[in-house]
């Protein structure tokens, strides 16, 4: 399988950008998919997550400002990030993992099927 990420940037403190994850190779209608980010000097940290069925999850320091969806038809997953703060500066990683009961938010690479390359968030003034 395979995962590809785009639409990082640079973006202003309150400012918004669409991150968007583009599979390959599986059957993605049937993954879980997540978004792990890591910051400078930092582990990483799992952001969100939306099974298979559509259910969606987030950690609680995104909650009300980033919102998770996927396209089964486009083979897409998308994170909106709204009112961006400084803190969210990190690379950001799209993982998938076939669905097993439920959806396991994970930041460990070890615990998915499918991994990215990841795409570069900054936010500054």
């Amino acid at each position: 399988g395979h995962l590809v990420e785009s639409g990082g940037g640079l973006v202003q403190p309150g400012g918004s950008l669409r991150l968007s994850c583009t599979a390959s190779g599986f059957p993605f209608g049937r993954y879980d998919m997540n978004w792990v980010r890591q910051a400078p000097g930092k582990g990483p940290e799992w952001v969100s997550g939306i099974d298979d069925k559509s259910e969606t999850y987030y950690e609680n320091s995104v909650k009300g400002r980033f919102t998770i969806s996927r396209n089964n038809d486009k083979n897409t997953v998308y994170l909106q990030m709204n009112n961006m703060k400084t803190e969210d500066t990190a690379v950001y990683t799209c993982a998938g993992r076939y669905h097993i009961e439920a959806l396991v938010a994970d930041r460990d690479r070890a615990k998915y099927h499918v991994w990215g390359h990841g795409t570069q968030v900054t936010v500054s003034s």
